[in-house]
């Protein structure tokens, strides 16, 4: 049950992570180097959800 919770606060995480490189991405001028690091940290989320799942 602990995977569970955990898998949904990263899921959680890693929507609000896909929110902001939305968000960064609407502005006038958007900086890509943020765009860059949110999408890494995005996918290592999306990495550690997929780790959990398969338990």
């Amino acid at each position: 049950m602990q995977a569970e919770a955990h898998i949904n606060a990263l899921t959680v995480k890693h929507s609000d992570l896909d929110k902001l490189i939305n968000s960064e991405q609407l502005r006038p001028i958007p900086d890509t180097i943020t765009i860059k690091q949110l999408k890494i940290e995005k996918l290592k989320l999306k990495d550690e959800i997929e780790k959990y799942s398969h338990l």
